[in-house]
């Protein structure tokens, strides 16, 4: 008998033995850092010559390896291998599909340490945040094979007398997934595995700078009992492989978290038909945000600059639900600025292989660069309470910075910076805060900090997110509990973790039957 869904626990690392797990998790990464990984196409792996080093954010010159990049000609033998696996996989039960998930859960479980340090090494995040991150992938796999017993016999619908009628989900074909870096094994796997469990195929392009990551996980999906050809791995450039595949004739759908920009461009490719293409391609996207955190003139205002700090600065602020900026009501504005400074200046980040940091490093130049042209203008726009410097001579290091006094329509108000910046901005009344949160062109998460029910209830209907938290930070939806997915530009209104999501994979049909 199945037990219900819980979500995965967190890690405590008070614990001593804790302690020495993931440091005994760091030193085995440590041992196969360098190596060389080969694409996987059909079970096969392809060496290719066109290798990407990944790296170690925090050590620049540190190697976490060295990875085969795809060629369309092999993007295209991996698209017919996924096409002739799809045509057996699609009728295998979903019981069966479920169990790879159930057994790959398992196996992650126990390896949960090693993957953890492995996203420290090569995405940079810190102990507690790499540790939700893999928690989080679990989570997603024991969930989705749960969803999917619940879904294969499809829904119920009338029957008349001398009719049997069924609806049924049957899945729509090669999908395409693009994943991202921020959240390098949790929703890499998520978006891998709720494709495959519907019935789909799957070919796998994880972001250039976690690679590795990726690579293993695919790993324990065929220790897991994952047949050949269902997921096939060809990480590659966007421009060498990435528009092939989004336009490509035989992909049936995208899933896709990333940047707006590339998001976008996805979305308005994906809707041309091609020659040879006989069905309009759906697109799953989801493309960051510029999160807010409203703190009313009755609320704890401990809490509401804890939720600020905290929402803003964990793993770098690099998260798409990361709070970038702040609404405070008037009347108790300067007691909360002073205090968010306050605990960014005490706030511990550096190398996110030592326990205590809760901030490491940006993923890379380009984004150390964006990141710093944004101080620079914040800089100009308002008035800066904490950090605004960096340092990016051994790994991607910004500080944690603050930003006060700043116009709700100033750049740093409204552009997406993925960063350690948050600015805050002052409101003269609860309507006017909430009307400058939505002044935005995203609508992904949420905070409101206050003791007003009415208020609650007014932010509940007028904060136009779709995730919405009161009392707490903007970041760390739990699959199953929160789904998570938002409005406007940040994405195509899915929600990962939730009951509707893998449908989003599948199409209904009905069959009926006279008797």
């Amino acid at each position: 008998m199945m037990i219900p869904y819980k979500h995965e626990p967190f890690t405590d690392f008070t614990i001593e033995g804790n302690r020495k797990a993931y440091q005994e998790g760091l030193e085995l990464v440590d041992s196969y850092l360098g190596q060389d990984y080969p694409l996987i196409i059909g079970g096969k792996r392809v060496m290719t010559d066109k290798k990407l080093a990944s790296t170690n954010p925090s050590n620049k010159e540190e190697v976490i390896g060295n990875v085969s990049q795809s060629s369309r000609d092999l993007a295209e033998e991996a698209m017919n291998v996924a096409k002739k696996t799809f045509t057996t996989w699609r009728k295998v039960k979903p019981e069966f599909r479920a169990d790879v998930l159930f057994k790959a859960a398992a196996i992650i479980r126990r390896r949960k340490f090693e993957f953890s340090a492995l996203l420290t090494r090569e995405a940079g995040k810190p102990w507690n945040e790499a540790d939700a991150d893999v928690a989080e992938g679990i989570d997603f796999m024991e969930y989705y094979a749960r969803q999917m017993l619940k879904l294969k016999d499809g829904m119920p619908v009338e029957s008349r007398p001398g009719e049997y009628n069924r609806f049924d989900y049957v899945p729509l074909g090669v999908g395409v997934v693009i994943s991202p870096w921020n959240f390098a094994f949790a929703i890499m796997a998520g978006t891998t595995v709720a494709a495959l469990v519907t019935g789909n195929t799957v070919l796998l392009k994880p972001a250039s700078t976690t690679p590795v990551v990726a690579y293993k996980f695919i790993e324990v999906l065929e220790e897991a009992g994952m047949p050949s050809g269902v997921v096939n791995y060809i990480p590659g450039s966007g421009s060498e492989i990435g528009d092939y595949l989004v336009d490509h004739p035989s992909t049936r759908f995208v899933s896709f978290t990333g940047s707006r920009e590339v998001g976008t461009r996805i979305f308005e490719r994906a809707a041309k038909v091609h020659e040879g293409q006989i069905w309009l391609k759906r697109v799953i996207a989801e493309m960051g945000g510029k999160d807010t955190i409203v703190v009313d003139n009755e609320a704890d205002l401990e809490l509401a600059a804890q939720s600020i700090v905290k929402s803003a600065f964990g793993f770098s602020g690099q998260k798409c639900s990361a709070c970038s900026r702040a609404i405070i009501h008037e009347d108790v504005y300067d007691e909360v600025v002073n205090r968010v400074e306050e605990i960014t200046k005490s706030f511990s980040w550096g190398d996110p292989a030592e326990r205590d940091n809760l901030a490491g490093p940006v993923i890379d130049q380009a984004a150390y660069d964006k990141i710093m042209n944004y101080i620079e203008i914040g800089k100009r726009e308002g008035r800066l309470v904490a950090g605004g410097t960096g340092d990016d001579t051994k790994g991607y290091f910004v500080a944690p910075t603050v930003f006060a006094d700043v116009d709700p329509n100033a750049r740093i108000s409204q552009e997406e910076i993925f960063g350690p910046v948050v600015a805050l901005s002052k409101a003269s009344s609860f309507d006017e805060a909430i009307r400058f949160a939505n002044d935005t062109d995203y609508g992904l998460t949420g905070a409101v900090i206050t003791k007003n029910r009415h208020h609650i209830e007014k932010a509940r209907e007028d904060f136009h997110v779709g995730n919405l938290y009161f009392n707490r930070g903007c970041t760390g939806a739990i699959v199953g509990y929160q789904p998570f997915g938002g409005f406007n530009m940040s994405g195509t209104d899915s929600k990962a973790g939730g009951p509707d999501y893998l449908q989003l994979h599948m199409q209904g049909k009905t069959t009926s039957e006279m008797l």
